[in-house]
């Protein structure tokens, strides 16, 4: 027979009689318990933030981080890692339409890749765009007519449009200052490409770029999915940097309300 249940309850019944004796153990007891459990739950954090996606933020301060505000930062780690997923999408795409990267005389798709990293990174367009940037480089590499690298220059045009959203710009200072509404509007023009990605079609029918896939053979909208994530820390950071903005008019109309003297130095 197992006799544990009874060794269990003759344990608890010691420590029982042990805390009614003395009164102070009990909140002792208590007291290392919980922190036990917070010491356990603040190592298993501090252990999967080590190892998590955003291990590269817990690094050391940088000097040139005295000078940014929380949405500068914010804004600088979001420019990162939104340039990260369209290299992601950018070699996912490739991956998927070989014949792109193929029409640029590259030796490799990841030599391709880097070509197109460093056009977005330099501001200096892919021949195939003629010199367009932003939106006039989205809509032309979305267009019929275009013949060239339609991967490459499609994530440059994105990539392109995001920096200029953000005053041309991919790090952020205190004397810099990021339009809430373009941010909002490169979000929304994101969309519209995404879609517009998923729908058009070349002369014979065939889509322009292979992408998200809904078909007997498989389910696959990683590229749905990544897009999504540029497109919501576009969001949040214009919606960041517009109630920013609007703290300032606040805090100054407070100062007007409570007669408070503002500083001189």
């Amino acid at each position: 027979m197992d006799y544990s249940h009874v060794a269990l309850h003759r344990k608890t019944a010691s420590v029982h009689r042990l805390t009614a004796r003395y009164p102070l153990l009990c909140g002792v007891c208590w007291r290392a318990i919980v922190l036990a459990t917070l010491v356990l739950g603040l190592s298993g954090c501090m252990h999967n933030q080590a190892n998590g996606p955003f291990s590269s933020n817990s690094i050391a301060a940088s000097p040139g981080e005295l000078f940014q505000t929380h949405s500068d930062r914010m804004a600088t780690i979001g420019m990162r890692n939104n340039l990260n997923s369209l290299y992601r999408l950018m070699d996912k795409l490739y991956q998927r339409n070989p014949r792109e990267w193929q029409k640029t005389g590259l030796a490799s798709r990841q030599a391709a890749v880097l070509a197109v990293r460093q056009s977005i990174e330099q501001g200096r367009p892919p021949p195939a765009l003629a010199g367009r940037q932003d939106i006039a480089a989205l809509s032309y590499a979305l267009g019929p007519e275009f013949e060239g690298d339609r991967v490459g220059a499609f994530i440059y045009a994105i990539g392109s449009m995001v920096v200029t959203a953000h005053g041309g710009r991919t790090e952020f200072y205190i004397t810099d200052t990021i339009d809430a509404q373009f941010v909002h509007n490169a979000a929304r023009n994101i969309e519209k490409a995404t879609w517009l990605l998923g729908t058009r079609r070349d002369v014979q029918g065939n889509p322009l770029l292979l992408s998200n896939e809904l078909s007997e053979n498989g389910r696959n909208l990683s590229f749905a999915v990544e897009f999504g994530k540029i497109v919501a820390r576009l969001d949040y950071l214009s919606d960041v940097l517009d109630e920013r903005y609007r703290r300032i008019g606040v805090n100054y109309a407070h100062s007007l309300l409570f007669l408070n003297f503002l500083p001189v130095q």
